[in-house]
């Protein structure tokens, strides 16, 4: 690859994912780059040479109310660290991630880093002199190295965008961790796409060649690879799952097949799935539709849709309901909030309920669950699930949501929006965000 020249005889990078081209002058660029970082910090503006990728990252650190001086807290800690990395699916690939990059970590003076899909760092393994030094910036296992924590890193801003990252030197949102340059990728269950975390390797600015990226994305899909081969397939007879949460269609896994709902029979699915004892036609009626004109008979032709869909045998009628028991993932954040799990129900949180849907019932229930999480995020205190929470799309006008994060993490970003967010709604102790009251599209 070679670099091109900007206008203003700065030199643009042909792969913007590429944090440094051959050829070109880490010194020079990493000058450039700080005086960028500085200025971003101070004012707020984005200049050259930042890449779109780290530039698009700065904001989202400061959203989050990140600040350049912070550092990385530790989650995880002996035998919670322990018992969670155990069970997570990424163990399993661990033996493949040394045999590939073990070598090159300890022979570099690098580190071989795993994190989860919430940037928790699992392992940490390498060099010993380089990793006693990456311990001061608490670049640990059980830290969270999230974007949302510590701002642009490679583990952290893999998993945000869900592609591989170069971050080099004063890319890095955090001042004590500018002197380390990283390459990330995601690694993803073979099964259903999902990022399961992020496979890193860290060390000094040689690591900014294009090919340590090639490499560490390389050593990514030989783990998804592998994976494939060690998780056990899903068997026809699995429980059928439905997904609702942050999407206006819900999306149901049934002996092996996802069926794509239409909005009337996700409200219908969502409801008989909380009732496993049935629901007779008028409760159907009220719980679906705001209109009490709607007649029994497009009740019925709805149903009769959905059976055709369904395939037989999983809809029963007189009362209305299923045969077998259908997990879904608004029941899932329900028990985690039940016992006392925040963090799991958050992370299982991906937005409101059928967020378009307009049914009573739906809408109750959307808002209770709503409700009783950010109830519970406010309650907990927490700095990182509240900064979730609020710069997640349903959060970007939960006043109450702010306030809180306000209390815990007064960084100028933080107290700067919540003035804004306050202006903007004009009553400063209302007591609910205008979110809870419109539906969500």
């Amino acid at each position: 690859m070679s670099s091109a020249a900007s206008p203003s005889g700065e030199a643009e990078l042909n792969d913007p994912w590429v944090a440094l081209e051959p050829g070109a002058d880490p010194a020079e660029r990493l000058r450039m780059l700080r005086r960028a970082h500085e200025t971003f910090t101070a004012a707020g503006t984005v200049q050259r040479p930042v890449r779109p990728v780290v530039a698009d990252s700065w904001r989202r650190s400061a959203r989050a109310g990140v600040g350049p001086d912070g550092t990385a807290s530790v989650e995880l800690t002996d035998g919670d660290l322990g018992a969670y990395r155990a069970e997570h699916p990424l163990a399993r690939v661990m033996p493949l991630f040394r045999e590939l990059m073990g070598t090159f970590a300890a022979d570099g003076e690098h580190l071989l880093a795993v994190c989860d899909a919430h940037g928790r760092l699992l392992w940490v393994e390498g060099h010993a002199t380089t990793r006693r030094q990456a311990g001061l910036m608490n670049f640990v296992p059980g830290a969270r190295w999230a974007e949302t924590a510590v701002g642009t890193n490679a583990p952290g801003t893999a998993v945000a965008v869900d592609r591989p990252v170069q971050v080099f030197a004063a890319e890095h949102f955090i001042r004590r961790v500018q002197p380390w340059t990283c390459a990330a990728a995601p690694v993803h269950d073979p099964r259903t796409g999902r990022v399961l975390g992020a496979v890193d390797i860290t060390g000094g600015n040689g690591l900014a060649h294009p090919h340590s990226l090639g490499f560490v994305q390389a050593v990514a899909r030989a783990a998804e690879s592998q994976l494939a081969l060690l998780l056990p397939a899903r068997p026809a007879t699995d429980t059928p799952e439905l997904t609702a949460l942050g999407r206006d269609e819900a999306q149901l896994t049934l002996r092996g097949r996802r069926i794509r709902l239409s909005r009337r029979h996700s409200e219908i699915l969502v409801l008989l799935s909380r009732h496993p004892e049935g629901l007779s036609g008028d409760e159907l009626l009220c719980a679906l539709y705001e209109d009490e004109s709607v007649t029994p008979v497009t009740l019925r032709a709805e149903l009769a849709r959905l059976r055709r869909v369904l395939g037989p045998g999983l809809l029963d009628s007189r009362p209305y309901r299923l045969t077998v028991p259908v997990e879904s993932d608004v029941a899932v954040v329900e028990r985690r909030l039940e016992s006392g799990a925040v963090t799991g129900a958050a992370t299982r949180y991906a937005g409101p309920l059928l967020p378009a849907s307009q049914a009573p019932a739906v809408v109750r229930l959307r808002r209770r669950l709503a409700d009783g999480l950010r109830t519970a995020l406010i309650a907990r205190r927490d700095p990182d699930l509240l900064a979730d929470w609020a710069h997640a799309p349903w959060g970007e006008e939960d006043l109450e949501v702010w306030r809180a994060l306000a209390a815990v993490r007064p960084t100028p970003a933080v107290r700067s929006r919540l003035a804004a967010l306050e202006s903007e709604l004009g009553v400063p102790d209302r007591r609910r965000a205008t979110w809870l009251q419109r539906p969500l599209s």
